[in-house]
């Protein structure tokens, strides 16, 4: 088993060495304002488990490098699939690109002794054939819940990464990256009707958490009873309504509708509903948005961002006063401020940008129950699945994979093909009811940016929404 006890063994193997990487990158980067060589090495596997058996068996293996350099508000960057000293000078032709440096050199980032997860590798803790048989297990399981089940599918997931960040000025970062995932999805089938229920968890930890009896279970509960609940699903009623949104994962919404546009490039270029608008109100009193990417475990979370800049809790919006944006160090050296530890990248074949982490509303003081009660009428929002959103205007289109209507302040039937229609701008100022229940989701969220794909948390208690429009199909 390998361990944060030599992380660089995966990264400084046959053809390059520490001191060599610092003496390149000093070289490349020395007459530039900022930027950095960042190294990776990857481990991951998937498994997918289908009609009662293993259908899928992935694992794979990668490592390289991308090199930066930042001059004024122009980028040069540069990658390879290789851990050499040839690659990287070859690289470093790329930047004789930029203008040189007027200024003096950005000051490189803050340290941190923190560890906000384990560094064991979840890849190799667990034997191939105990992966397998819990996939089995779940699917037997789940099929013996209830006859009308139809169709089992399970995905079991890891990854494991070690990324060293080299500066110019000798500052040196490392970290050590677990991610886990189990999805669990059911197609259940009644009078000829078949409709499908998902649940998915995971996060930055090992994989016993997942193979614990009461979380796999969970897992299949959860998909089952969505999927027998869609069952009874009826035609979504369309137009303006009130939305009672549930708490945990209907957060996406506030990710892609409003975090988006808190993002520090788009508000730097002006392209955003929310540029300029730092200590207006753009939200509803109570309303309080934060993004933090230092929560242990969380699948959002990271010790240290893609530049090196340790995380932290963000307040975006407090009781509904825009109170700042989520940075990476070119944008926020551009516009005078601080970075906020979100300057993430997918690969080391990407450069970093500003993104979020776990972006979440905190909870308020009403009683969700009565929140409920106190609706005339409208619908309940449970769970989401795909939605788009137009960052310039905020305008977003979410889909519920489980909802119901709301009748006199209960539950009624649940709905099939409901939509949810409004733009970031003015639903948070539409909020009339926050509940005390906030919640992050389960671990599953992937947030989509520039062409890159990156691990990301969402989080929200019940809200209460008025006049948002519900495309519908009844």
């Amino acid at each position: 088993m390998t361990t944060a006890a030599d992380p660089r063994a995966w990264l400084y193997r046959d053809a390059l060495d520490p001191d060599t990487a610092l003496r390149l990158t000093a070289d490349a980067l020395g007459g530039c304002d900022d930027g950095e060589l960042y190294l990776q090495y990857r481990a991951s596997e998937s498994f997918g488990f289908d009609d009662g058996r293993l259908k899928t068996a992935d694992y794979s293996t990668d490592a390289g490098f991308g090199l930066r350099g930042v001059s004024g508000e122009t980028t040069a960057f540069a990658h390879a699939n290789e851990l050499s000293a040839a690659a990287i000078r070859r690289a470093a032709e790329t930047m004789r690109l930029l203008d040189p440096a007027k200024g003096a050199p950005a000051q490189p980032p803050a340290r941190t002794n923190r560890h906000l997860y384990t560094a064991d590798d979840p890849l190799a803790l667990v034997p191939f054939a105990r992966k397998v048989a819990l996939c089995e297990a779940i699917d037997a399981a789940a099929r013996a819940r209830d006859p009308r089940v139809s169709q089992v599918s399970v995905g079991l997931s890891a990854s494991w990464s070690v990324i060293e960040i080299v500066r110019a000025d000798g500052h040196v970062a490392q970290d050590i990256r677990p991610l886990v995932r189990l999805n669990v999805s059911i197609v259940a089938e009644q009078n000829g009707r078949r409709e499908t229920g998902f649940f998915g968890i995971g996060g930055r930890y090992l994989y016993d958490r997942l193979f614990a009896d009461a979380t796999w279970n969970r897992a299949i509960d959860e998909a089952l009873a969505q999927a027998l609940v869609n069952l009874e699903s009826v035609a979504a009623p369309a137009g303006e309504q009130t939305v009672l949104l549930g708490p945990g994962w209907p957060g996406v919404l506030l990710h892609e509708a409003i975090g988006h546009g808190l993002e520090g490039d788009f508000n730097r270029k002006g392209t955003s509903a929310f540029s300029g608008r730092i200590g207006e109100r753009i939200a509803a009193p109570g309303v309080t948005v934060v993004d933090d990417g230092s929560i242990p475990d969380r699948r959002g979370s990271l010790t240290i961002d893609d530049e090196g800049t340790p995380t932290r809790e963000n307040v975006l919006i407090e009781d509904g006063i825009l109170k700042g944006y989520i940075h990476d160090r070119l944008n926020a050296r551009l516009m005078g401020v601080e970075p906020t530890g979100n300057g993430r990248r997918e690969s080391y074949a990407h450069a970093p940008m500003p993104r979020m982490t776990n972006t979440f509303m905190r909870g308020g003081t009403a009683d969700p129950a009565e929140l409920l009660a106190g609706m005339k009428d409208g619908i309940y929002a449970k769970s989401f699945g795909g939605g788009q959103v137009d960052i310039v205007s905020g305008k977003f289109v979410f889909s519920c994979t489980e909802a119901y209507k709301v009748e006199n302040g209960r539950l009624g039937a649940p709905i099939k093909g409901a939509t949810l229609i409004g733009d970031g701008p003015s639903v948070l100022t539409r909020v009339i009811g926050i509940g005390n229940d906030m919640a992050l989701d389960e671990g599953v969220g992937v947030c989509g940016k520039a062409g890159q794909s990156v691990p990301a948390g969402v989080g929200q208690p019940t809200l209460l929404i008025n006049g948002l429009t519900v495309g519908g199909t009844g």
